[in-house]
């Protein structure tokens, strides 16, 4: 078994067992072409379990997050169906290690362009024990994507590198921020999202979601919490966690 073929084997263990794992060995040297190749390794366990992809998820976009891992540009990963959560719908913790939720712009793309636009929470939830893991370990986990919730489609409004953003958790503010955190315009996301996949032979198809990136920190998902973001211009979407 090659090394990409047994570090995906590892990770895609961990996901479906719900069991964390440590950080790599330093000896694995694992760099960042390499990841994606694991990476892409993880989700074809998921498609040979009959998964089908249906987008793609960008990490990293904000300069503070970037500055963090010591990086300058953003990350990618692959989103499938079996990850979508209805608006308003349940997330069993037992499926999760230690998932968390943070608020997000997501887009629908057909023939290139933006099409469409939802308020959107991703869930993510990192194989690695205590979510600490380099940059290229993070890669090759699918960048911690676990789930997302998608607020209702509409057309693209004018100007949205501003809107501000609101997580609440029981109806209570937990986070607040701005979609300029998301590249500093999150329709940005879109011209990232095509180069950085094609670097790995990736097109995105039409039809596909693009989470265009969190505008605040993550918050930690507690069994029997409502969780909702409304971002400013495009309403609302959330999840339960079940008790």
């Amino acid at each position: 078994m090659s090394t990409t073929d047994h570090l995906a084997r590892r990770l895609d263990d961990a996901a479906t067992s719900r069991t964390a794992i440590p950080q790599f060995d330093a000896d694995t040297a694992l760099d960042v072409p390499t990841a994606y190749r694991v990476q892409q390794a993880v989700v074809d366990h998921r498609l040979s379990r009959g998964e089908r992809p249906v987008g793609l998820k960008l990490g990293l976009t904000s300069r503070a997050k970037m500055a963090q891992m010591g990086v300058d540009e953003v990350i990618w990963g692959r989103l499938t169906d079996a990850m979508h959560i209805s608006d308003g719908g349940t997330l069993r913790l037992s499926a999760h290690i230690h998932p968390k939720a943070e608020p997000e712009v997501a887009f629908l793309v057909h023939g290139g362009a933006i099409t469409a636009v939802a308020p959107a929470l991703e869930v993510i939830d990192s194989r690695y024990v205590d979510f600490r893991f380099t940059l290229p370990e993070v890669i090759a986990d699918n960048t911690s994507a676990s789930g997302f919730v998608l607020g209702a489609w509409q057309p693209l409004p004018d100007g949205i590198d501003n809107l501000g953003v609101l997580l609440e958790v029981d109806g209570r503010p937990v986070q607040t921020g701005s979609t300029a955190a998301i590249l500093g315009d999150p329709r940005r996301a879109l011209a990232e999202a095509v180069r950085l996949a094609a670097a790995s032979g990736v097109d995105l198809a039409d039809d596909s979601v693009l989470l265009a990136g969190a505008a605040t920190a993550a918050v930690r998902l507690r069994a029997g919490s409502h969780v909702r973001v409304t971002v400013d211009k495009l309403g609302t979407a959330s999840l339960r966690v079940a008790s």
